[in-house]
């Protein structure tokens, strides 16, 4: 792919036939229902490289991505492949050429093992029985390339979402691909998980190993590609053959219009003392003795590697796990917390983060979600009147700017507008306290600066907002106070001015 220089409506690039056996994309086009979704792709990943794919939500990222690992077929265009025609009818058929897709949401079987997950459907047999021995051997391998030290036995829904994640790529890289699709593989991981892939993929390509690399942090994209891809509206709009790029062109291009700031201005908070959370401590010893205050209009961001008790935290507080000791105390009064709808009548809520497990019924409509949680404000009597939740729902997309019909299923909406529609479900309440587990995890980077927004005028109404997020970068410009925290102990609070990468990594790690 040759450099363009600004981004157009309609793809610019001619590229250049592959140096190797690697793929080589012409023309793909995709209709679905007389819609094209996907116009004239052209692309080219060469043995060892990674080529980063860049685009909004609804770019057509994901689609290119479905045709390429086998999930759907093109309306038009063809494939090479190592040298020959590549058509795939299915993900078999991409496996067994050496293609494989690690899938932005997770697609894990919670009630299996670790090593199971990692060889579903190929199990390894000897004498006409499972091996474990074996099976848990190589699993463990992959597991302590990735810096993940956990037994393989270990069933999986007892894994926080990260090392989830961390599951789902080991299982990737046990496929023996040589070519490997990553759909936001970082995005429920901290700065060490990511530098661990990081460092995985940088042997795998001196193997000759080749990787498409689909994220929505640009900041990943100048440590681990080669060249990008931007795409908009189904279209290749721009491409350049290198990745030292500046984020700001980065997002004009995949936004098609000029941004001037991700992060919003924050307004200083107020003085008066909202949610106190004091010497509070875990009954699994997840963590220890944490105290912090979060003043009205003021943002504190948590911060802390995977495994520091960040959402152990947070879900403790709200009422969702319970507490070994402490106190948490919202406008001076001690809260007995015996569940969430404890906190949530008192004032509190929380956004999780796994949205579509923990804070969504895809299969319901939009209203119906606005709806769970919120009957109090929707009853007469004992009755929930609907025309309430058509106007509560009304208001809430009004309010939140959600791109979708009260009657339409959450499943057909984008991952941003999903998140919004968790959000305006407790908006919609006016809390004294919001907390965000992973606010923008998996979203492009025009949600996510509208979700910052949104934040930002949470604070900015009086309310007490805490945000937990594994981008250090989205916890440093979001937050009047940064909470440190490392293996479950709080290891400092720093102030907006004291607080910087560095700063908060070295006690992340300390």
């Amino acid at each position: 792919m040759s450099k363009t220089a600004q981004a157009t409506t309609s793809p610019v690039v001619n590229p250049v036939e592959p140096s190797g056996p690697g793929l080589s994309v012409r023309g793909i086009s995709k209709e679905f229902f007389g819609v094209a979704v996907l116009h004239d792709i052209d692309l080219d990943v060469r043995p060892g490289e990674v080529v980063a794919l860049l685009g909004e939500n609804g770019a057509g990222k994901s689609t290119l991505s479905s045709i390429i690992a086998g999930l759907i077929q093109p309306t038009r265009g063809s494939m090479r492949w190592q040298g020959k025609a590549y058509a795939p009818q299915s993900p078999s058929d991409a496996l067994e050429a050496g293609i494989g897709l690690i899938h932005q949401e997770l697609r894990l079987l919670p009630d299996l093992s670790i090593a199971e997950n990692v060889f579903v459907g190929r199990l390894p047999m000897r004498n006409g029985r499972v091996d474990r021995h074996l099976m848990n051997r190589l699993a463990a391998r992959q597991l302590a390339r990735l810096g993940l030290d956990i037994p393989p036995t270990q069933r999986l829904r007892t894994l926080q979402v990260a090392a989830q994640q961390q599951v789902e790529i080991a299982k990737a890289l046990t496929l023996n691909s040589k070519l490997l699709i990553l759909d936001e593989p970082t995005a429920a991981l901290g700065g060490a998980e990511t530098d661990r892939l990081f460092s995985q993929i940088t042997k795998l390509r001196a193997e000759g190993y080749s990787f498409i690399y689909i994220s929505h942090r640009l900041e990943e994209i100048a440590r681990i590609a080669d060249r990008i891809a931007v795409l908009r509206d189904g279209a290749l709009v721009s491409a350049h053959d290198t990745a030292q790029l500046p984020e700001k062109q980065l997002v004009e291009e995949m936004v098609g219009r000029s941004v001037d700031r991700i992060f919003p201005e924050i307004a200083p908070p107020q003085e008066r003392e909202v949610l106190t959370v004091r010497n509070v401590t875990s009954p699994t010893g997840a963590f220890r003795d944490v105290s912090f205050s979060v003043h009205a209009g003021e943002i504190v961001g948590i911060a802390g590697i995977v495994g520091a008790g960040r959402t152990e935290l947070v879900r403790a507080i709200t009422g969702a796990d319970p507490l070994a000791s402490g106190a948490v105390l919202l406008d001076g009064v001690p809260l007995r917390l015996r569940g969430p709808r404890d906190a949530i009548d008192a004032g509190m809520v929380m956004v999780p983060e796994n949205r579509k497990q923990q804070g969504l019924i895809v299969q319901h409509s939009l209203a119906d979600n606005m709806a769970f949680g919120n009957f109090d404000l929707m009853q007469s009597g004992s009755w929930v009147l609907p025309g309430r939740v058509r106007a509560f729902t009304a208001q809430a997309i009004r309010r939140m700017g959600i791109k979708g019909t009260p009657g339409q299923k959450i499943a057909s909406l984008s991952g941003g507008n999903q998140q919004k529609v968790v959000i305006a479900k407790w908006v919609s309440r006016n809390p004294k306290v919001f907390i965000l587990d992973e606010p923008t995890r998996g979203i492009d980077v025009g949600a996510r600066a509208a979700i910052y927004t949104v934040i930002a005028e949470l604070a900015r109404t009086g309310m007490a907002v805490v945000v937990v997020s594994s981008d250090l970068e989205e916890v440093l410009g979001l937050s009047h106070r940064v909470l440190v925290l490392s293996r479950g102990q709080q290891r400092g609070l720093l102030d907006r001015r004291d607080a910087s990468h560095v700063a908060v990594m070295e006690l992340a790690t300390s």
